[in-house]
């Protein structure tokens, strides 16, 4: 049966609770039996489990939410398309309203499909799942006294997965909005909803508290457990002690950046206190993972690196190895191949609608291979760094090469009909280049594909099952967010948490040294406005394209600064001898950078726009200022 449940943010009818639990993926080892009526969901712990495991599919999983998604909103990416339904296009714009399901149709920030709990990511939306994930967690807490057939092991398990989505959920939406009301009981029909917003850094700590709690109940390794060996090799996305404490530091530093503490304080710096938390949730968390304690780690560079991703050749294996924490845990079979791998790539070795770039202007993170960084203005040389204008493209962070694909890369590895294509042509007037159905700015994203994906060689088919999904965490994100509040939280470079040996300086470095970076260079040592503009740098490159530049650049109040408003192209011509070998070594001449658009945003764009019907409930329940 279904027991109908109010609208949480409109009384008669938020959303319906599913008592009859949708189905789940095999992972999630849901067996028939779990499909309970009422009466008997909370009764012993496969019961209670299966209504429990309906909350991990309220996460949307952005990537595959659509035929074409758009989830890089930042200064990082631009479409090339006469189409202007892309939310960043529309954010291009400063039309934030676009998020919103009537005005833009859908998208996985919104969904006229309400709370779709199937496993179809095309009709999933945050904003109506995370009030039905909370309503619904609220409803297995309030519940939780008549778990009567269960071990004190199988309580604190569906408790703390609980506790962690009422958080998640929360947090999910705080991250853009601002305070909310934190929902933590169920709302009973017959009362009048006055629940009051609160400001950000007071949602946030209730979001802690919940988190805190749920890391303190859950386990490390649910194969390690008693239940969960009823299920080993098939607990990987159930919320553990390690997402719940990775979780609880991104909730504290949040709280702690001068967006947000602005929002509650009125003051634009970062909140000391809260930093220093999060930096002890994030090495606890971190203490664990190089102690061998837990089932994470980063991984190598190289092959396994690209699995984080994307792999291949493995029945559609979904990406994130031992680096990832979170992440959505369905996906339909077919949906990368189909249209998500298509998206980065020009129609003329592609099959794209529309085609994601990243812009020129980003590009520009990535530094020199010695640690120092290109010059804002690219077509001047730089003796310190040893940048050289004539080859842009040459000693640059292993990364650039890792994530785009440059003039001159070799993109079609098989037989051609057009041999003219087979090395990428990114130069002014190249094949590859085109303001509407390939590259505006002179580079294609290749952080999630490899070469061999195009039309051609078909490494994208079906038959060789390529997979590509986001992490919503990864282990890398971590130690980049522990450094940032142990710097600011200790205001010193060498500050760190009483549970983790890493400095920030080293817990930058670990990253880099993975991709085999040079440490930080000695020259953003000096003082910690150097290594904290170095650390959003490491956190631009590392990080990119991952959905979590747009939050970052606002929590920092730097979103409607420039230069971060403006979205530029670069324009070249080829010259001398063509290197088909390492194209990075190919010379070019007449560069220059040319502005495509620069984002008309204000102080009220820091915050997205409730939906004129729910602000207009209640008056507790107030619009975010400027809209």
């Amino acid at each position: 049966m279904r027991s109908k449940t109010k609208r949480i943010f409109k009384i008669a009818a938020l959303l319906s609770v599913c008592l009859i639990v949708t189905s789940c993926e095999d992972y999630l080892e849901r067996t028939q039996d779990a499909v309970v009526s009422e009466e008997t969901a909370f009764v012993n712990f496969q019961n209670f489990q299966g209504f429990t495991e309906e909350l991990y599919n309220c996460i949307p999983n952005i990537p595959h939410s659509g035929y074409n998604t758009s989830y890089n909103w930042g200064d990082d990416e631009i479409v090339s398309t006469q189409n202007t339904w892309h939310i960043v296009t529309r954010f291009d714009r400063g039309d934030f309203w676009y998020w919103q399901a009537n005005v833009s149709g859908g998208n996985w920030m919104d969904r006229n499909e309400g709370a779709n709990t199937n496993n179809d990511a095309f009709t999933k939306g945050l904003w109506p799942l995370a009030w039905y994930g909370i309503r619904k967690a609220n409803l297995g807490l309030a519940n939780l006294q008549r778990l009567t057939s269960a071990t004190e092991e199988e309580k604190k398990l569906i408790e703390g997965q609980l506790l962690f989505f009422r958080a998640y959920f929360h947090f999910s939406l705080l991250q853009y909005f601002g305070g909310l009301p934190y929902i933590d009981r169920v709302l009973p029909g017959d009362e009048q909803l006055r629940e009051v917003r609160l400001n950000y850094q007071q949602t946030a700590e209730k979001a802690a508290a919940d988190f805190r709690k749920a890391a303190d109940l859950l386990p490390i390794d649910w194969d390690k457990t008693l239940a969960g060996s009823r299920t080993v090799t098939k607990n990987q996305f159930r919320i553990n002690k390690i997402m719940a404490l990775g979780y609880l530091g991104k909730d504290l530093l949040y709280a702690g950046s001068p967006l947000m503490n602005y929002e509650s304080t009125g003051s634009k710096t970062y909140n000391q206190d809260y930093c220093k938390r999060a930096a002890e949730a994030f090495g606890e968390l971190l203490n664990l993972v190089e102690t061998g304690q837990t089932q994470y780690g980063l991984e190598t560079w190289g092959d396994k690196y690209k699995e984080i991703f994307m792999t291949r050749g493995q029945n559609w294996k979904l990406p994130g190895g031992k680096e990832a924490k979170f992440r959505s845990t369905y996906w339909g079979a077919n949906a990368s191949n189909y249209f998500a791998l298509k998206e980065f790539l020009p129609k003329v070795v592609g099959d794209p609608d529309d085609v994601k770039v990243p812009t020129a202007n980003y590009v520009k993170q990535y530094s020199m291979s010695n640690g120092l960084p290109v010059p804002d203005n690219v077509a001047q040389a730089d003796p310190e760094s040893g940048y050289d204008p004539q080859y842009p493209w040459r000693n640059r962070d292993p990364r650039f090469y890792q994530n785009f694909f440059y003039d001159g890369v070799k993109l079609i590895l098989g037989a051609t009909t057009s041999e003219n294509l087979r090395y990428v042509g990114l130069y002014t007037g190249g094949p590859y280049r085109s303001e509407t159905q390939g590259s505006r700015t002179g580079f294609v994203l290749g952080k999630f594909i490899i070469p061999g994906y195009n039309r051609f060689d078909q490494l994208w088919s079906y038959g060789n099952a390529p997979h590509f999904n986001l992490p919503y965490m990864r282990l890398a994100d971590v130690y980049l967010m522990y450094a940032e509040a142990a710097l600011m939280g200790q205001n010193s470079i060498s500050g760190k948490s009483t549970n983790f040996s890493k400095t920030a300086q080293e817990a930058v470095n670990a990253i880099r040294n993975r991709a085999g970076m040079v440490p930080v260079h000695t020259k953003f040592l000096n003082s910690v406005t150097g290594f904290l503009g170095e650390l959003r740098r490491e956190r631009a490159v590392e990080l990119s394209f991952e959905g979590h530049r747009f939050n970052d650049l606002r929590r920092w109040l730097l979103l409607i600064e420039k230069p971060y408003t403006v979205k530029t192209a670069l324009e070249f011509d080829r010259a001398g001898t063509f290197n088909t070998t390492d194209p990075s070594l190919n010379r070019v001449v007449n560069l220059r950078e040319r502005v495509l658009l620069e984002r008309p945003l204000s102080e009220k764009h820091y915050w997205l726009p409730f939906k004129t019907r729910d602000v207009s409930m209640y008056p507790e329940f107030s619009q975010n200022p400027g809209w």
